[in-house]
C-alpha cells in the first residue's frame, strides 16, 4: 500500500527552479533510496516532501492526504518526519533536552518513547544528562535519529545521514537505519554512499539535473552497468 507518492513534483527556492516533474512512491515498510550526482537535486526533492522547499506543479500525498501545501508542523502531525543533513541537534541542550524536542507538538511525553530511543540506542541512555555539543559525531547521529523516532512516524525521511561520519561508523548508522526500518518504519533515504545505500535499500531512484533517470529494485540498480559506471563511480 502506498505511503507517500510524489506526482509531477516541480520545486526549488524561490524563482529557482530545481526539480521538473519528478515521481516518486514509498510505500508502506518499504526503504527507498535517492541517489545522484552533486547538485541533482536530492536534498531540495526530501525539503519539498517535508514542506521546506517551494512547490510550484505536481501534487504529494501522505497516507491519502493531500500535504503538497502544506507545513512542516502539519506534516509531523500525519507520521512522517525528517532529519537534515548536519547540525542536526541543539549542542546546548542534553540529549534527554534533545529528545524531548522531537516530541514538541505532545503536552506531556510519555517515558515510554524515551525508554524505545534508550533501547534503540543505548549509547544514548548513559549520557542522558550530557549535552549534545559534547558527544562524538556517530553519537551526535544517533540523537538525531532518535529525535526523529520519539513520535514512532510511519516514514523517516533522511538526508545523508553519513555524511561526516568517521568510516568505521558508517557501517553502525546504517545498520541503525536497517534496524528502523526492520521495526516497520519506511524509509525515504538520500546518501552519498551510494553503493551502501542501494545494498540495503529495497528500491531506489536515480535524480539527474533534478529529474527521474532511472528508477528500480535496489539490487538492480547495484547490478546495473550503466549505475555503476555513471554514479558509482564504475
Amino acid at each position: 500500500m502506498t505511503l507517500l507518492s510524489v506526482s509531477d513534483l516541480d520545486a526549488g527556492y524561490g524563482d529557482h527552479q530545481v526539480l521538473t516533474d519528478v515521481d516518486l512512491r514509498v510505500d508502506r515498510s518499504e526503504y527507498v533510496a535517492v541517489i545522484g550526482p552533486n547538485g541533482a537535486g536530492k536534498s531540495t526533492l526530501l525539503k519539498a516532501v517535508f514542506g521546506l522547499a517551494d512547490r510550484t506543479d505536481g501534487r504529494i500525498e501522505f497516507d491519502g492526504t493531500d500535504i503538497t501545501d502544506a507545513e512542516p508542523q502539519e506534516i509531523i502531525r500525519l507520521g512522517m518526519n525528517y532529519v537534515p543533513q548536519g547540525n542536526n541537534v541543539f549542542p546546548p541542550l542534553t540529549v534527554e533536552e534533545n529528545l524531548r524536542m522531537g516530541a514538541y507538538i505532545l503536552d506531556d511525553v510519555p517515558d515510554e518513547a524515551f525508554e524505545a530511543v534508550f533501547e534503540r540506542f543505548p549509547e544514548l541512555a548513559d549520557h542522558r544528562t550530557r549535552k549534545a555539543g559534547r558527544l562524538s559525531g556517530g553519537q551526535q547521529q544517533m540523537l538525531a535519529l532518535g529525535r526523529a523516532l520519539m513520535l514512532d512516524p510511519d516514514l523517516l525521511v533522511l538526508d545523508e545521514p553519513s555524511a561526516g561520519l568517521a568510516p568505521s561508523l558508517v557501517d553502525d548508522m546504517f545498520d541503525s537505519v536497517d534496524d528502523v526500518a526492520d521495526a516497520g518504519t519506511s524509509i525515504l533515504i538520500v546518501e552519498q554512499n551510494a553503493t551502501e545505500a542501494l545494498r540495503r535499500c529495497d528500491r531506489g531512484y536515480v535524480l539527474v539535473q533534478g529529474q527521474n533517470r532511472i528508477e528500480g529494485a535496489g539490487a538492480d540498480l547495484l547490478a546495473s552497468q550503466q549505475v555503476r559506471e555513471e554514479f558509482l563511480g564504475g
